[in-house]
């Protein structure tokens, strides 16, 4: 029987008045101050033989080049190989930038993350992980999953109501020989966007109310949160309003499920744990001429103009919105190339990082960038071991979603601001089947 030590770290890393909020395409926004902070937490587990390291961060994005520099700083100066560290973002739309930007406005201004920010950031979780891996305890943890979708009002596909969602709550939990909760990490799959581009304060959304609520229930726990593959996943059909309100109500709903696992949690000190990783290469779609990019985008502003005039709902507009925006930016990129202006997400995230953390029976597949939930559902339902869940926007990015064939038919949001082919998502799936289907 192994015997399992693991070390839980907490810090801050909200940003300083002033400085830019990301997510949201045509709104730039800097941050009028902080409505809930931003965290930064990790997990680091060894069974004697292993030694690994979960980060989760309330944050959009945070650029591959990035991850590697933490990576090779924290394995200097404490004894945990590079590649054995996860680092994941919560994807909030109230965060500052850490990474690239799809964003036109933002490009064609060629606006950067603030890189005081970005430098402080990086050194933050350098100390967070080493932090926990240097303060260990013995240890036990378990790995459960809860239901918490649309029934309940919370989320669900953002193109289509009754289309593929993933309503399941995967929470790992960790106690200490004392019986102590320790650390907690809360998976799920849904966009942090109940809090809209008319917000200038920084939040980390929903997951910021699965922290208060569990914080009421087990105090001296610290708590991960770690998004899905949420890249058509969000409250838009099933919210009651986009307020602290209803961000509250959808956390703690989540939160309840998440504290009902723990509290009938079975947990064990026997668990091996297996990291294994590979870059894949992603294919890039060849853009449409400038003409028919237009052509495009007089067609979806014109079909949003007239659902406006006609005084139409607010899903309606909305999503012909998205499909103007998805459009307008496809012609940005288009006209940006044609300067011989290149995209950061294409140049330095790819080749994609796939990576697989086995924790006992358990497995998590670490992906990159906002992916479609249909691959994530697949990478489940095909892999070996019950306990299986994916982690999307995980040590790097994508330059745009990986969606699904469907999307790009449909000339959806999605498919328009991504610069992947549709087989993307197919082949990060493949990849990483291929390591869960070896089961040592």
């Amino acid at each position: 029987m192994s015997l399992l030590k693991a070390g839980a770290s907490i810090v801050d890393i909200s940003p300083k008045k002033g400085i830019e909020l990301a997510g949201y395409p045509h709104y730039l926004r800097h941050n009028t101050g902080i409505h809930d902070p931003l965290y930064a937490s990790c997990i680091f587990l060894d069974d004697g033989i292993t030694k690994l390291a979960i980060v989760c961060m309330d944050i959009l994005f945070f650029s591959k080049v990035y991850v590697k520099e933490v990576r090779e700083r924290v394995s200097s100066k404490v004894n945990i190989p590079a590649g054995n560290i996860m680092i994941s973002c919560s994807h909030t739309h109230s965060g500052p930038w850490a990474s690239g930007r799809l964003d036109l406005e933002g490009l064609e201004r060629g606006l950067k993350p603030d890189m005081g920010y970005v430098l402080s950031l990086k050194d933050k979780l350098v100390d967070l992980i080493t932090n926990a891996c240097s303060n260990t305890f013995e240890a036990k943890i378990g790995i459960e999953k809860g239901i918490c979708g649309k029934e309940k009002g919370i989320g669900g596909n953002r193109r289509d109501p009754d289309g593929p969602a993933d309503p399941e709550v995967w929470t790992i939990g960790i106690k200490d020989k004392k019986d102590n909760w320790r650390a907690a990490l809360v998976k799920y799959s849904l966009h942090p966007t109940v809090i809209h581009e008319e917000s200038t304060v920084v939040t980390a959304d929903y997951p910021s109310y699965i922290r208060r609520y569990l914080a009421k229930t087990k105090p001296e726990m610290i708590f991960l949160f770690a998004q899905g593959t949420s890249g058509d996943q969000s409250t838009r059909y099933f919210r009651k309003g986009q307020t602290f309100k209803e961000a509250e109500r959808i956390g703690f709903e989540i939160g309840r499920v998440a504290d009902s696992i723990l509290n009938s949690m079975k947990l064990t000190s026997d668990v091996p744990l297996i990291v294994k990783s590979t870059e894949t290469g992603i294919e890039l779609r060849k853009l449409p001429t400038e003409e028919a990019a237009e052509a495009e985008v007089a067609e979806t502003k014109k079909r949003l103009g007239k659902l406006r005039q006609g005084n139409a709902s607010y899903i309606e507009i909305q999503n012909a919105n998205l499909k103007n925006l998805g459009a307008e930016c496809k012609l940005g990129y288009i006209k940006l190339k044609s300067k011989g202006i290149d995209l950061e997400l294409e140049v330095k995230e790819l080749p994609a990082e796939i990576q697989v953390i086995g924790i006992g029976d358990s497995r998590i597949v670490a992906v990159p960038g906002e992916i479609f939930v249909e691959f994530g559902l697949n990478i489940q339902k095909r892999s070996p071991f019950e306990k299986t869940f994916v982690i999307a926007l995980a040590n790097g990015c994508l330059p745009g979603y990986a969606c699904t064939e469907e999307a790009y038919s449909k000339g959806d949001y999605e498919a328009g601001i991504s610069m992947l082919t549709a087989r993307s998502g197919d082949i990060i799936v493949q990849a990483a089947l291929r390591f869960l289907e070896v089961k040592k």
